[in-house]
């Protein structure tokens, strides 16, 4: 075999290892994001009877801090450490099925459990879409990255105001849109720097798109819930 033709031979290998890889990292990076919504389910499972408790203002953003700082302190600690990083995956995502039970709860007890299902069966279609869209697009969107943060800073500082200060509802409506359409977006950024290899471990890429369908499912819920007049 010619020299040229031995390098060409190399090159296809590498690149069918390559994506051979990239595969099976996409595989378990979806597997783990199915166990965290499962994790997530049990969470609210396990302590929809103490809806009441968590309901308390007091006791609902100690949960949310604690989801905090397993994101941003938890998970990043734990990042280079297999099986601890496992871990802290799952009692992040535990802590946001906690997180839900008040809304939940809500939907339930007015008998429009209904809508809880159907608000999943559409972010699982849209968040399928999205991803299939990302992985088969030949655009880059590696520079979304800088514009999403920023709106996604603005939409918190606005959620805040609007909780605090100017209690609006239609104000409430148009944030809940906003939040759907920004990690619609953010769901398309992350899937593709998943296939691009941007992540370290499946651990991480997978917190990254269970934020994405968390924050996808919780919006389309409360829209879902508003235009049903819930």
């Amino acid at each position: 075999m010619a020299l040229n033709e031995r390098d060409y031979v190399n090159a296809q290998e590498g690149m069918l290892a390559q994506e051979l890889s990239s595969v099976a990292f996409m595989k378990k990076t979806y597997q783990l994001l199915a166990a965290s919504m499962i994790a997530a389910a049990a969470g609210a499972y396990a302590t929809m009877q103490f809806v009441e408790t968590i309901s308390i203002p007091a006791v609902y953003y100690s949960i949310f801090g604690f989801e905090l700082f397993m994101l941003f302190v938890g998970l990043r600690v734990t990042r280079n450490h297999p099986g601890l990083n496992l871990a802290a995956l799952f009692i992040f995502t535990f802590a946001t099925g906690v997180s839900l039970v008040p809304l939940l709860s809500y939907f339930i007890d007015n008998g429009s459990g209904a809508v809880i299902g159907n608000a999943f069966l559409a972010t699982s279609v849209l968040f399928g879409s999205l991803s299939l869209f990302a992985i088969k697009s030949k655009k880059d969107y590696s520079s979304w990255g800088r514009p999403l943060f920023i709106t996604f800073i603005v939409v918190i500082l606005a959620t805040l105001i609007n909780i605090f200060v100017f209690h609006n509802p239609i104000a409430h409506v148009i944030i809940t849109a906003v939040i759907l359409i920004l990690f619609s977006f953010f769901t398309i950024y992350d899937t593709q720097n998943i296939a691009n290899g941007a992540y370290a471990s499946p651990v991480d890429a997978a917190v990254s798109l269970y934020i994405d369908f968390f924050n996808m499912f919780t919006s389309l819920l409360q829209l879902l819930g508003i235009f049903g007049d819930d």
